[in-house]
């Protein structure tokens, strides 16, 4: 039975949906660094919000970890990098707090264009300064949205219904979605230059560290207002406070700073600015939701090996797994035979997907593939680092689909191509579910895989059977099975034989050593 590890508080329901499920589950918050990296060894999946952090040293020790699931959507608190590079799965909820969290900024706009806050405290404190408070309408104003995908898509539908023009900058808009959406797509600048409010919605990375500038905030409007609800660090806080303190701009809220929690901050206390504790995603429906999500997917990927919300991995949905199961077992396969048959550094990769295998989701047999190519090169590879070690040896992969085009209803096929040559191997699924070689490299053949094989590359001669035959036997070998092909008579040919022990490189040698043979090579699965 796998177990899980529930590490930050969350709702109740998350650990009842694991023991339904069949998943041993331990809730033990408010754990110290030293104390999860000592009990973490002992469990499969660790469920997290945003107070664990899983660094490379809770990894190191996490011999057993296999997913890791954030129930939210922000992951810095975990190292993914490192994740990836063990093979753990690390996965998000992105949908289940993004109302929040768009209801959150929008609240934050409207009460920072009539300085609700300020006006509040004021009349608290016995004042009645009716005339100090004079703030905007919001109603005909452009809102510009940096960052328009889930939480910045509702935000832009919300300022839709509120009567605002809404720009929007995320290079991965498209003009399509964003006509949809109702926004008008633009550059990061020229949003910035238009918006009377901007609302930012975008992950943190290094690419969008600081995307709010002293430079950028010097292109927006005199007098704009700037909201952040999305990941403290997209914003140079000194520059915020600078242009605040000198009016170029009229106020900012923000619901997350570079370093929380934050008791201290040169931002508090400033008169033109909102502030709240990271609360985009407080609502007793949200905190629910991304719960119970996440107790879900880690119990699929557990259970099933269904795969959702991914960062670092393509996603299998539940009703997938289990036809996906046999192709990514086929890829993986093919993969790890024909990465043993280059004697040169691999250039490049591609894989052919044909029939009915080309119509389903690919890439989690693509990455399959690549984790059987990569091991024997790279040790410990799975469907999650496999890409990022394929990478790291700087081989290209490229991939195609197409219809029908042999006798099988489908297969895959995995091109190598080295300095000197190019290997071949292509495979099937029967109505069995067992994985079949159908062709290596130019020859058709069809053999069932086996833990220990040998291919020999030879001349279609007589006598060759009877020769390998008598060494293996002679070594006490014993042939579990013998697959033939040949281009032609007399051309080249292949023998592929199931074995039942691991073949010495003293035997290897001998059978190099025939007179027929062009090259053989023992294959470990």
């Amino acid at each position: 039975m796998p177990k899980v590890l529930i590490s930050d508080k969350m709702a109740a329901a998350a650990a009842d949906i694991f023991r339904n499920r069949g998943v041993d589950v331990d809730v033990k918050t408010g754990l110290t660094p030293d104390e999860l990296i000592k009990i973490i060894p002992e469990y499969d999946g660790l469920a997290v919000r945003s107070t664990t952090r899983v660094t490379q040293a809770v990894l190191d020790a996490a011999v057993n970890l296999k997913v890791i699931g954030r129930a939210g959507i922000g992951v810095d608190t975990i190292d993914v990098p490192a994740s990836t590079a063990k093979g753990i799965v690390v996965m998000n909820t992105p949908f289940g707090n993004a109302t929040t969290t768009a209801e959150h900024a929008i609240a934050m706009m409207m009460a920072m264009a009539r300085d609700i806050p300020q006006a509040n405290a004021s009349t608290h404190a016995g004042k009645w300064e009716k005339s100090k408070f004079m703030g905007t309408e919001i109603t005909g104003k452009t809102l510009g949205i940096v960052g328009c995908g889930n939480i910045g898509t509702i935000v832009a539908k919300r300022a839709n219904g509120l009567c605002m023009k809404v720009v929007a900058y995320d290079p991965f808009l498209t003009a399509e979605r964003a006509k949809e959406i109702g926004v008008e797509k633009l550059e990061l600048d020229d949003v910035l230059k238009r918006a009377d409010f901007v609302t930012l919605h975008t992950p943190m990375t290094d690419k969008t560290r600081n995307i709010i500038s002293a430079e950028k905030i010097a292109l927006m409007k005199k007098g704009a207002r700037l909201i952040n609800c999305a990941r403290g660090g997209l914003v140079d806080e000194v520059a915020l406070k600078n242009a605040l303190d000198s009016g170029a701009l009229s106020g900012a809220a923000l619901d997350v700073l570079a370093v929380e929690p934050a008791y201290e901050h040169p931002l508090f206390g400033h008169e033109k600015v909102i502030c709240t504790p990271h609360l985009g995603a407080s609502t007793h429906e949200a905190q629910d939701i991304v719960a119970l999500q996440v107790a879900e997917q880690l119990s699929d990927f557990l259970l099933t090996g269904a795969v959702s919300n991914a960062i670092n991995m393509p996603s299998v949905t539940a009703a997938e797994a289990p036809i996906l199961k046999p192709y990514i077992e086929l890829a993986q396969l093919l993969g790890g035979f024909i990465g043993q048959l280059p004697k040169t550094g691999i250039k490049s990769v591609e894989i052919i997907y044909d029939g009915v295998i080309a119509e389903l989701n690919t890439k989690p047999i693509t990455a399959a593939a690549i984790a059987g190519l990569m091991m024997p090169i790279a040790g410990s590879v799975n469907l999650v680092n496999g890409p990022v070690v394929l990478k790291d040896k700087g081989i290209h992969l490229s991939e195609s689909k197409r219809g029908r085009t042999g006798i099988y209803d489908g297969y895959i096929m995995i091109n190598v191509i080295t300095e000197h040559e190019t290997y071949i191997i292509a495979g099937t699924v029967f109505s069995d579910k067992k994985p079949r070689i159908t062709r290596i490299n130019h020859i058709d053949l069809e053999s069932e895989f086996a833990p220990y094989m040998l291919l020999t590359q030879n001349q279609d001669k007589p006598g060759y059977i009877g020769a390998l035959g008598s060494i293996l036997g002679d070594a006490r070998v014993n042939i579990a099975n013998f697959h033939l092909g040949r281009s032609e008579k007399d051309g080249q040919a292949v023998a592929l034989l199931q074995i039942d022990d691991v073949l010495t490189d003293a035997v290897l040698a001998k059978i190099t050593a025939l007179p027929q043979v062009v090259g053989a090579t023992a294959i470990r699965l």
